[in-house]
């Protein structure tokens, strides 16, 4: 997953998955929240580890928030008490701007006026302020659970090198992630998977090549489709994820708790699921297409010619390559979808990205979200198709403890 490469661009096109959630009249608070916490996170310009994790807690917040006024699902750990009546908007609105407060400082003006936007819809009295304390109380306890997660460690990653010789000199992505305390997961090293494929080998032969004629800045053998793709899945902040949880979220007959559960087991889902891949990440140390097509004379495997000038259509992430972060997350967040909707029909999915102007993406099934995005990192040029799979074999993994966690309790 690569940090934001298109900043100028932010500001701008923030707004197309708030668009399109709040273009249904059967948007609730919980959904309204979600939306605005996206655009805040995106405008604050975090990498997707550490949003997704702030996604995490604020809609961790908001669920225990509300399930302690509607008391719908068995109560969880924090044992909370709310008075009789208390508003769930009010405690939806405290929950989240608490949480986001503390995470995202940077953004307390915006987070404040979408507060006070949100209360001035609320009547004044004991049901607002019962409502607020609740939000508050949620949301204090669960930064305080978070608080020693790992996540503040200091980032000691040290480069590979020779005395005097030059190496490139940016510091890679969240080292410290593997480290964290998950939500879900034993530990970050759960799901580990084997090593990627020996370089010797037939797969990584039809990896490399399979990415070096697809995947090119210039001289590639996408399609205009695939090319399409590739951009609209640069993006890989939590909207463009939480645009196809609102398909489900915005279906008639949903209330509001139900949505609370729901966004709080994607969000752990997709913060669990970056520990995991990171922990991978770099306990491996793999290549990426860059450099190994760059320096394919060098892996042994007469089937895997250098291209001196090869480069990526889009920015390479500053992480190793195996496993793919976008897959994991596409895997967990698809294993929730399926998980809730279950049996049921699987309404419309679609979102938008922010990277990208024009019309939102649109699919039947998750399965096809998820092989969408395997592929577009191909098409972007910065994953092999082996460790496509595997993160997203992984994130289904992660996916399903998020729905039993969440999705089997009894009503």
């Amino acid at each position: 997953m690569n940090h934001i490469t298109k900043q100028q661009q932010i500001a701008l096109l923030a707004l197309a998955t708030s668009l399109l959630a709040c273009s249904t009249a059967r948007a609730d608070a919980v959904c309204d929240w979600n939306t605005k916490a996206g655009e805040i996170v995106v405008t604050s310009r975090m990498g997707p580890p550490p949003a997704n994790r702030a996604m995490a807690i604020s809609q961790t917040a908001v669920y225990e928030a509300v399930n302690t006024i509607t008391k719908r699902y068995p109560a969880g750990p924090l044992k909370l008490e709310a008075a009789p009546g208390a508003s769930v908007d009010a405690a939806i609105a405290a929950a989240n701007r608490t949480a986001l407060t503390k995470l995202l400082p940077s953004q307390q003006a915006a987070i404040d006026t979408a507060y006070q936007a949100a209360l001035s819809k609320i009547a004044d009295g004991g049901a607002k302020t019962s409502g607020i304390a609740v939000g508050e109380q949620a949301a204090a306890a669960i930064l305080a659970s978070r608080a020693d997660d790992g996540a503040g460690a200091a980032e000691t990653y040290r480069p590979q090198t020779a005395p005097g010789v030059y190496v490139p000199t940016v510091i890679p992505a969240v080292t410290q992630w593997p480290q964290r305390k998950p939500w879900l997961m034993t530990s970050p090293a759960q799901f580990r998977p084997g090593p990627p494929p020996a370089l010797t080998s037939p797969l990584w032969a039809r990896d490399y090549n399979e990415v070096k004629a697809l995947g090119g800045k210039s001289n590639s053998r996408r399609t205009d489709e695939q090319t399409q793709i590739a951009g609209f899945w640069e993006a890989t902040l939590p909207p463009i994820y939480y645009g196809i949880v609102l398909s489900i979220a915005n279906a008639p007959g949903r209330d509001v708790t139900q949505n609370a559960r729901l966004f709080a087991a994607v969000a752990q889902a997709a913060d669990d699921a970056l520990l995991a891949v990171f922990e991978a990440k770099y306990h491996y140390n793999f290549w990426r297409p860059v450099t190994a097509i760059r320096n394919g004379d060098l892996d042994g495997n007469d089937a895997t010619e250098r291209d001196a000038s090869w480069a990526p259509f889009i920015e390479t992430p500053m992480h190793p390559e195996y496993p793919c972060a976008h897959c994991i997350v596409a895997g967990a967040v698809g294993t929730v979808l399926q998980g809730e909707v279950g049996t049921g029909t699987m309404p419309t999915l679609t979102t938008s990205s922010y990277l990208v102007k024009g019309s939102a993406r649109k699919w039947a099934k998750i399965d096809d979200v998820m092989q969408e995005v395997s592929n577009a990192r191909i098409y972007d040029g910065v994953h092999f198709r082996n460790s496509t799979e595997v993160g997203t074999a992984m994130g289904k993994q992660i996916g399903a403890l998020a729905v039993a966690k969440f999705l089997r309790r009894p009503d």
